[in-house]
């Protein structure tokens, strides 16, 4: 920064400065000063209102401080001065796929690849775009491309001491685990590896640490399997053994969770499309031992996606059509509603062998996710849920507190999660156990002020986990 400011101090602001004064503004962010880089920013602009570099720069920096909706609009003023450059669509497109607007992001991820049909992270976007639209295959061409000699990046550190060299192994197709919570990188060096796209003779970085945030054993088989390859060359404590991710499928844990007292798991079967359609797939599915209704999935999505209550057999029909995939999921209905008639779904972390609760969303809908639960509206439901975080096991009861813990030893991973209800007689209604659950912050609305506690505890367990795991090294 010295050194940048002697520069700037000797030289008049002509072009040649510009690019002086850009990596000054964009260093202030790096070293977290956010308000004098966004000042540096805008007084650049002032005098530069269609510079590309410091559109972009100015773009990334809103971006990483959350400010997403200004982040686009930056983006957007540098596609409309530069079409032609295709950084800022990919960096616009990377932002609108984050809030699954995949339509628009699409478009700018194409209009990337006409500008350069050899844009590595436009190839990359393309993938993920296509994948969340059910183009598997589609989506494994775009990633060979867009990973090929990519598969390696190391974050930016920003510590003032030593830091904690971690691997973070992850999937090109997603299902992954959400860590920016808790890798923080005034703490952690992070290197990125697409573990399903390195090259078997890539040398690893150094390393005291490998956290495999592969998290979804049912989409992500082929990077599960690098990652197993990976690890086995590697001296250093692993954090979610890709092995013991692999076993989490909905199929796996129909069967193997089953076992475990107080665990009510749904029947699950994997069915072609093919035996889904056509005048007799109602008695097929009958054959295999469902009852309507019962819920149709497309393996490897998640937050409610591709997700299908079918009410009864007239309805297969149409249910099919709408979702994705040559196979489908056919999953026994568990009725998660209490006497009230509204469905609960709890949401319980499992951290270093322990148990944390996180959320319970309440809805008068099957699909209950927090996000579309009707908690904001319902003082009621915030209170029972502000009960479950006080006392977890005066909301549960002992049996299902015992049952958690049973799950928590059977799956054996360091960072996982269960999504489930409880019936009247005290069970475990399983809905989700693996590793991709997501550690949500709240926003600063006052209504969840009683929520913050739980959710910094969580965080906070995953954090002494991981930095437990590195002093073994």
């Amino acid at each position: 920064m010295r050194e940048l400011d002697r520069l700037l101090a000797r030289k008049s602001r002509s072009e040649a400065d510009i690019s002086i004064e850009i990596e000054r503004a964009a260093l202030l962010g790096a070293l977290d000063r956010r308000q004098d880089a966004q000042a540096a920013f805008v007084e650049l602009l002032r005098r530069h209102p269609t510079h590309f570099s410091a559109l972009n720069e100015f773009g990334t920096l809103l971006a990483a401080q959350g400010a997403i909706d200004a982040a686009c609009r930056v983006y957007a003023e540098a596609i409309l001065h530069h079409p032609e450059n295709p950084m800022a669509r990919v960096n616009l497109g990377n932002l609108l796929l984050r809030a699954n607007r995949h339509v628009e992001a699409r478009a700018h991820y194409e209009a990337a690849l006409q500008a350069d049909p050899d844009h590595a992270a436009a190839h990359q976007g393309m993938g993920a775009v296509l994948s969340d639209e059910g183009d598997r295959d589609g989506a494994r061409e775009h990633f060979a491309r867009g990973f090929r000699g990519h598969a390696v990046s190391t974050l930016p550190y920003r510590g003032s001491g030593p830091p904690i060299p971690l691997l973070q192994l992850v999937s090109s197709g997603g299902g992954n685990i959400p860590t920016a919570p808790f890798l923080d990188d005034c703490v952690f060096l992070t290197t990125v590896i697409v573990a399903d796209h390195l090259d078997p003779t890539t040398p690893l970085p150094p390393h005291g640490l490998i956290f495999n945030a592969i998290g979804d054993a049912d989409l992500c088989q082929p990077a599960l399997e690098a990652a197993i390859r990976l690890t086995a060359r590697s001296k250093a404590p692993v954090i979610n053994d890709p092995r013991a991710v692999m076993k989490t499928g909905r199929l796996d844990n129909a069967t193997d969770l089953a076992a475990l007292p107080g665990v009510m798991t749904p029947k699950v079967v994997l069915l072609p499309r093919a035996r889904l359609t056509g005048l007799a797939a109602a008695a097929r599915l009958t054959g295999e031992g469902f009852t309507f209704p019962l819920l149709l999935r497309s393996p490897g999505y998640h937050t409610g996606r591709n997700f299908a209550l079918v009410e009864k057999a007239a309805d297969l029909a149409a249910a099919v059509a709408e979702l994705p995939g040559d196979e489908l999921l056919a999953i026994e209905y568990l009725d998660a509603r209490g006497q009230d008639g509204n469905a609960r779904k709890y949401r319980v972390m499992m951290i270093g062998g322990k148990i944390f609760p996180l959320h319970l969303a309440i809805s008068r809908n099957w699909k209950v996710h927090y996000f579309t639960s009707d908690m904001a509206d319902k003082p009621d439901h915030r209170k029972e849920e502000m009960a479950f975080l006080a006392d977890m096991r005066a909301a549960l009861g002992d049996k299902a507190i015992a049952a958690l813990r049973a799950v928590c030893g059977r799956l054996a991973l360091d960072y996982a999660g269960i999504d489930f209800g409880v019936n009247a007689q005290g069970d475990l209604l399983l809905f989700e156990a693996n590793a991709t659950m997501v550690i949500a912050l709240p926003d600063n609305d006052p209504r969840w002020a009683y929520r913050r506690g739980a959710i910094s505890a969580v965080i906070d367990a995953v954090v002494a986990m991981i930095k437990e795991k590195a002093a073994r090294a």
